[in-house]
């Protein structure tokens, strides 16, 4: 079979996100992956290597090039490409455009948990964050809620208000903690290094999805609100001991291990028990995951053709 090569646009076109949550929920259905990262520098410039294999499904390399003085120039900071291979002869099977796959497998992974941990119900739905995720987001969630009304805060206002503009029916959120406490959902996408949600804005029956934290340094929710939920993620190996968001109330024993409940390869664990509920979910990416979406793309695509 010849090498495919899916761009962008042409690739996005065949993608629903409902059928994207269908492939997450087979991919780990799979064997456990094995997942590895490496990164190599030259002074302020980097490549990030994320690979994955999953038996059954094959294997991914997602290569991604970080030059921060690209925009001076008016190139993209941002490269890349995602690899895939067959998993019968580890032929190369697809080049697919690193942003498509970014941003399906980002927002994805955040969606698939509140098809779980959401009240199916939720009519408000608050994203913090307006940048690219955040869009993103507001495209999955309405796939799953379309009865939500969605408000965005953003710490610069003319931000969030020309996110809002360009996001039908969104209104801007004029004070964080009143929007926190009105929102059935909160979905946060920021890189905030101190967090933004407080445990005492919390009430029962919310969902609070947690994306931008991928450093140790980095968090968007406090100690209380970490405790106050029943806390999920989408894999341990990538969270517990490298996202802040997990592994400083951990390191400082705000919460035990055991408060972890489960990530995605435990699906009779990962549901909401009661309407009460507080659950909140930390989207760690990962390379398992760029697999899965990988391969889901590629497999709309050639049903398309």
């Amino acid at each position: 079979m010849s090498l495919t090569i899916i761009p962008f646009a042409q690739g996005e076109a065949h993608l629903d996100w409902l059928g994207l949550c269908a492939a997450f929920e087979a991919g780990h259905r799979l064997p456990k992956a094995e997942i590895a990262d490496t990164l190599l520098y030259r002074g302020r410039d980097t490549l990030l290597n994320r690979a994955a294999w999953i038996d059954g499904m094959g294997l991914a390399v997602k290569s991604a090039t970080i030059f921060p003085g690209n925009p001076e120039r008016g190139d993209p900071m941002i490269n890349g490409a995602v690899n895939l291979y067959s998993d019968s002869d580890g032929t190369l099977e697809a080049l697919v455009d690193f942003h498509l796959v970014t941003k399906w497998k980002t927002a994805g992974d955040s969606l698939y948990a509140a098809t779980r941990l959401a009240r199916p119900d939720s009519e408000t739905i608050l994203i913090v964050g307006a940048g690219t995720v955040g869009r993103s987001l507001w495209q999955a969630y309405r796939a799953v809620f379309p009865q939500a009304r969605f408000s965005i805060w953003n710490r610069t206002r003319a931000n969030a208000e020309a996110m809002a503009a360009e996001c039908e029916g969104m209104s801007v959120a004029e004070d964080l903690e009143t929007a926190v406490r009105a929102a059935d959902i909160v979905t946060s996408a920021t890189m905030s290094s101190d967090p933004l949600i407080k445990g005492g804005w919390l009430r029962p029956g919310q969902h609070i999805d947690l994306i931008g934290a991928y450093r140790p340094d980095m968090r968007e929710a406090d100690d209380a609100a970490i405790a106050r939920a029943r806390v999920f993620v989408d894999s341990f190996d990538t969270t517990v001991d490298h996202i802040g968001e997990i592994k400083t109330p951990l390191d400082t024993g705000a919460i035990t291990r055991d408060h972890l409940i489960a990530d995605f390869y435990q699906p009779e664990r990962f549901r909401r028990q009661s309407p009460k509920d507080i659950t909140l979910f930390k989207n760690g990416g990962g390379a398992h995951l760029d697999l899965m979406t990988s391969r889901y793309i590629l497999d709309a695509w050639r049903a398309a053709a």
